[in-house]
C-alpha cells in the first residue's frame, strides 16, 4: 500500500518525530510524489532537551528513564501530532503522529541494550507503542526501525478510515 495515496484517500496528515531514525523516516515518505499532500513535516530531536523543547516530553521522564522509552516515544508521537498540526492549520484529529527513539548500538543506553526500539503511533484513536530489539550494526537497527515505522503508519490508516 502507498501510504501517501492512503493517507489522501483518507483525509490524514503526517507528522514525523524522529531520535533514532535522524530524518531516515521522514525522508522515506518524502520520497513519494505527492507527499507534500499529506506530511507536515519531520523534526529529528536526537538531544533530551530538544524532546523536551520542541515535543513536550517530560524533563522528568527522561532524567530518570532516559530516552529510549515507551513512553517517552508515546510523548514524541503525540507532541509531534498536536504541535504540526496547530502549525499547519489543521485539525489535530485528521493527524496521525508517529515517533522513533533507541539504542542504536553499539553501546547501550542506560539499562537498554544496542538494538532496542521504540515507536509511538498517536492519532484521535489514542496512542500505541511499539516495543522492539533489532539485531545488527547502527545502520541495520535504524533501517528496520524506520520499515517497522511505515508498517505501523499503513495500519494506524486502516484503522483510522478502513481505507
Amino acid at each position: 500500500m502507498n501510504i501517501i495515496d492512503a493517507a489522501r484517500d483518507c483525509g490524514l496528515f503526517l507528522a514525523v518525530a524522529e531520535s533514532l531514525t535522524g530524518g531516515q523516516l521522514t525522508a522515506s515518505l518524502i520520497d513519494t510524489p505527492g507527499a507534500s499532500d499529506v506530511v507536515l513535516g519531520g523534526l529529528v530531536a536526537y538531544q533530551g532537551e530538544l524532546k523536551e523543547q520542541l515535543l513536550g516530553v517530560s524533563p522528568q521522564l527522561i532524567a530518570t528513564q532516559t530516552a529510549v522509552d515507551a513512553e517517552v516515544a508515546a510523548q514524541m508521537a503525540e507532541g509531534v501530532r498536536g504541535k504540526l498540526a496547530l502549525k499547519c492549520a489543521k485539525d489535530v484529529n485528521s493527524v496521525i503522529g508517529i515517533s522513533t527513539t533507541g539504542a542504536a548500538g553499539p553501546d547501550p543506553v542506560g539499562p537498554n541494550p544496542a538494538g532496542t526500539v521504540f515507536i509511538g503511533v498517536a492519532s484521535n484513536l489514542g496512542i500505541k507503542v511499539l516495543s522492539l530489539h533489532f539485531e545488527g550494526d547502527r545502520a541495520a537497527v535504524r533501517q528496520q526501525a524506520t520499515s517497522v515505522a511505515l508498517e505501523a503508519l499503513v495500519e494506524e490508516i486502516q484503522r483510522l478510515s478502513g481505507c
